[in-house]
């Protein structure tokens, strides 16, 4: 049973390296389940409609609390399930972005970020927590034209995401990968990550 997570801020890149790191994984024999946040269950794609698309105004812990309602019902669908069954479970997004963007990002703290995470997960952790890491102008340049509500919170915003993950990374033991370059450059790096959890 693994539990992989690919973060990152904004233009990152995870969305396309946890599509790569599936494929590779599957190659090496295993089921491999990917799956993401918010939205990867049918309520979930509810909650992600009214966080991402939605045009009415969140306060920061309302948007904490459907960020971790949906979380709460993606760990109990899709991955207790799958990793119960002896898959690896890839998932783009996961605790360390609730901790960065609510809790640094929104100002909520990540203590009382991470108490309340707890209880949403079920004490649930990631074996490796891989963040994708880019320069600020890059990631910048990589987003798209139209973007979700999180997107258009601003650079100041944003900069502060990025800073925050490379912080919380050195503390708690997270690997940090240069996301910059070509994406098969950057897909070994990943893999490099992962492949010491792999069964």
């Amino acid at each position: 049973m693994t539990f992989v997570v690919l973060e990152g801020g904004e233009g990152s890149g995870k969305s396309t390296q946890s599509t790569r790191l599936a494929s590779w994984v599957s190659e090496q024999g295993h089921e491999v389940v990917s799956t993401f946040e918010p939205g990867d269950t049918k309520i979930g794609a509810q909650m992600r409609d009214v966080l991402l698309h939605g045009d009415a105004r969140l306060d920061p812990r309302t948007e904490l609390l459907l960020m971790l309602a949906d979380r709460a019902q993606h760990v109990t669908e899709v991955i207790r399930p799958a990793l119960a069954r002896g898959a690896v479970v890839i998932s783009d997004r996961f605790t360390p972005s609730t901790l960065v963007y609510q809790g640094v990002g929104r100002g909520l703290g990540v203590a009382a970020v991470e108490q309340i995470d707890a209880v949403a997960t079920g004490g649930l952790v990631p074996d490796v927590v891989v963040v994708l890491d880019v320069p600020d102008d890059l990631a910048e340049a990589r987003v798209a034209t139209e973007r979700d509500r999180l997107e258009r919170a601003g650079g100041e915003f944003h900069a502060r995401v990025r800073a925050a993950y490379r912080e919380l990374a050195a503390e708690r033991g997270w690997c940090v990968v240069d996301g910059s370059g070509q994406p098969d450059d950057v897909e070994l790096r990943v893999r490099e990550a992962v492949a010491r959890v792999l069964p």
